[in-house]
């Protein structure tokens, strides 16, 4: 499969849904100029783990803020956990107790606020390699699915829809001759300030041309009107 070579040149969503369709199995490194290195991985076209190189919240932070485990017991695993080799989930779980339900809920939390934080990067070096094994915090028995990993991605569309409806204001402004920002009722006085000097039934002297030219202009001036104040 041929991804773009830039982040710049599509969106994380369009890359995500890519390799999802592909049923891709291996993991998609995102390069920063910078050094930086950030992986998302794949089993099947299913995202199973996420590795963002900065800050992001800690499955503890997680945890805390859902009020699931109290911070002595945070502090406790944490410590079993760097002591031991372990990882905090399994710890947690294992030794603590907790409800893998809760641990797993926190753990996805977790990577989507990361695949969130990937899809904020402005540029990265994109490159997929296949088959490689997921770190040991893989979700190898329930990935991610498609209606979490998806779901609200800025895919390549919307920035298309979103940079013509910005071109559309710009224009909009012009016609009107007003400057972008102007308040309702300023721009309320100038459409029927234009519109009476355009209006075709207030220029009964005016040639089939003229008409028609003014017939334009008008429907221009209305157009523009109504996209700001829609």
């Amino acid at each position: 499969m041929q991804l773009p070579g830039r982040l710049r040149s599509t969106t994380l969503g369009d890359l995500l849904g890519a390799l999802h369709r592909a049923r891709a199995h291996g993991h998609l490194e995102l390069l920063e100029d910078h050094g930086r290195a950030h992986r998302v991985h794949f089993a099947q076209g299913l995202v199973v783990a996420v590795e963002f190189d900065g800050a992001t919240a800690s499955l503890a932070e997680i945890l805390r803020s859902e009020s699931a485990v109290d911070d002595g017991l945070l502090r406790r695993s944490l410590l079993r956990a760097i002591a031991s080799g372990r990882l905090h989930g399994e710890v947690l779980i294992a030794d603590f107790h907790l409800s893998s339900d809760v641990v797993d809920r926190a753990l996805r939390r977790q990577n989507l606020a990361r695949l969130t934080a990937i899809g904020a990067l402005g540029d990265a070096r994109l490159v997929f390699r296949v088959a490689m094994r997921p770190p040991r915090r893989g979700f190898l028995s329930a990935p991610l699915q498609p209606s979490e990993f998806l779901r609200g991605r800025r895919r390549a569309r919307d920035l298309r829809r979103a940079t013509s409806a910005a071109a559309k204001d710009r224009d909009a402004w012009h016609v009107l001759g007003l400057s972008p920002g102007t308040q309702p009722p300023e721009i309320k006085r100038a459409y029927r300030r234009l519109a009476r000097s355009v209006h075709p039934d207030l220029h009964p002297q005016a040639t089939a041309d003229e008409r028609r030219a003014l017939e334009s202009r008008f429907v221009q001036i209305t157009q523009a009107y109504r996209a700001l104040l829609a």
